[in-house]
C-alpha cells in the first residue's frame, strides 16, 4: 500500500474546509488516453486506492500502462472505541487524502477504449464519492 516513507510529523491536523470546493490542480489528463476522474469530493485511503488498483490491473490482465494521480500523505489518527474524551490526540491509523471534485485519480493508455472503460468501471465501484471516465480529445 502507498504511504510516505518518512514525514516531518506523525499527526496532522484535519483539514475541515478542505471537503469544499473544486480541483485547481489535477484536473486534466497528464499521461495515458482516458482517466477516471472524481465528480464529487470526499477523502479517500490507501486501502481504496490499492483496492481500485488491483481491480484495473486484474482486469486488463496486465496489458497497457497505468498511472495513479493521486498519493495518500495525510495521516489520519483514531482513539480506540469507548476511551473517555481528553488525553490527547489518538495514533495515525492510516493515510488519506482529501479529494475534490475534478481530480484525476487514475490514467491508462495502451488497451483498447472498451477495455479501458471496464477497467475504470471496476475501479470506480471501490472508491466513496462518485467519478466518470474522461477522454483526450484527439483532433
Amino acid at each position: 500500500m502507498l504511504e510516505p516513507k518518512k514525514v516531518k510529523y506523525r499527526k496532522q491536523h484535519r483539514r475541515r474546509g478542505a471537503f469544499s470546493g473544486k480541483a485547481q490542480r489535477g484536473a486534466q489528463l497528464a499521461f495515458g488516453k482516458i482517466g477516471l476522474k472524481a465528480t464529487s469530493n470526499g477523502e479517500i485511503t490507501a486501502r481504496q486506492i490499492e483496492a481500485a488498483r488491483r481491480a484495473m490491473t486484474r482486469s486488463v490482465a496486465r496489458g497497457g500502462k497505468m498511472w495513479i494521480r493521486v498519493f495518500p500523505d495525510i495521516p489520519v489518527t483514531k482513539k480506540a472505541a469507548e476511551v473517555p474524551m481528553g488525553s490527547g490526540k489518538g495514533n495515525p491509523e492510516y493515510w488519506g487524502r482529501v479529494i475534490k471534485a475534478g481530480t484525476v485519480l487514475f490514467e491508462m493508455d495502451g488497451l483498447s477504449e472498451v477495455a479501458a472503460r471496464e477497467a475504470l468501471r471496476l475501479a470506480s465501484h471501490k472508491l466513496p464519492f462518485k467519478t466518470k471516465v474522461v477522454t483526450r480529445i484527439t483532433h
